[in-house]
C-alpha cells in the first residue's frame, strides 16, 4: 500500500466542513461523535443528543466532569449558552418530527442505493439498533462517516448490505477513510480521494461500481491524530 488513509480524525474534520450555519445535528455514538471537536469555522451548530440535550459543548478538562451530565454515549459534556435538557421521550419527537437537519453516523456497510447497515446480531458489534432507525429517517439528511474496508480489507461500500438494516435508501453522503462518496439514483459517486490512491486501487478497494460527475477533487485534511 503506497497510501496513507485518513485518521478517525481527520475524518471526523472533513464531515464538519459540509455541516451548514446554524444546523441541528445528531452524531452518532462512538466514532462519529468526534465530530463535534472539530466545529467548521465562523459556523454555529447545535448537537442534540437523544438522551435528552439540546446545545451540548466540548468535553470537560479531566477530573472536571458532572457525570450527571452525559450524551447518548455516556461521555460527560458541558452545556454551551442556551442549552436545554429535557425527556427522552421529547428527544425522540424531536427526531421523528423531522426537526434534525444532519446525522452523522458510523457504519458497518452502506450500500449503493443509500442502504445503511451500522448494527449487526451476534457476540460482537452493536447489539441492536437504538434510535439509529428513527435518527436515518428522521432527520433532513445522513451522512456516514467510516474506515473504507474492514479490519480485513472488505469493502465497506458495497451493492447490497448483507448485515441487518439500520435504514433503507437513507445514506446520502459517506465520509470514508480514503474518500468523500455521494449517492446519487443508486449510484456511488465519487467526490473527492485521498491525492496519492488511484482510481484502480480505489475501485478494487469498493464493492460497487464508482461513478464520476466531473472533476474529482483532492481529499485533503489537516495533520490530525
Amino acid at each position: 500500500m503506497s497510501w496513507q488513509k485518513l485518521t478517525n480524525a481527520q475524518i471526523a474534520w472533513r464531515a464538519a466542513q459540509d455541516i451548514e450555519d446554524g444546523a441541528y445535528v445528531n452524531l452518532g455514538i462512538g466514532f462519529p461523535e468526534m465530530v463535534a471537536k472539530y466545529p467548521p469555522e465562523g459556523r454555529d451548530v447545535i448537537y442534540h443528543s437523544e438522551n435528552g440535550i439540546l446545545g451540548f459543548g466540548e468535553a470537560p478538562p479531566e477530573g472536571e466532569e458532572d457525570w450527571d451530565l452525559i450524551n447518548a454515549g455516556k461521555k460527560a459534556v458541558t452545556l454551551n449558552p442556551g442549552a436545554s435538557i429535557f425527556h427522552h421521550t421529547d428527544s425522540f419527537a424531536m427526531v421523528r418530527g423531522g426537526h434534525l437537519d444532519v446525522a452523522i453516523l458510523g457504519a458497518y456497510q452502506v450500500a449503493q442505493n443509500g442502504d445503511l447497515a451500522n448494527w449487526r446480531i451476534g457476540t460482537s458489534g452493536i447489539p441492536a439498533v437504538g434510535g439509529a432507525m428513527d435518527l436515518v429517517h428522521g432527520a433532513g439528511r445522513v451522512a456516514v462517516v467510516t474506515e473504507h474496508t474492514t479490519k480485513d480489507g472488505k469493502p465497506k461500500l458495497v451493492e447490497r448490505c448483507s448485515f441487518p438494516l439500520t435504514g433503507v435508501g437513507c445514506v446520502t453522503r459517506i465520509y470514508s477513510s480514503l474518500a468523500v462518496v455521494d449517492i446519487e439514483d443508486g449510484h456511488f459517486v465519487l467526490r473527492e480521494k485521498i491525492p496519492d490512491i488511484s482510481m484502480d486501487n480505489l475501485q478494487s478497494l469498493t464493492g460497487a461500481p464508482l461513478h464520476t460527475d466531473g472533476a474529482v477533487g483532492d481529499l485533503i485534511t489537516p495533520e490530525l491524530t
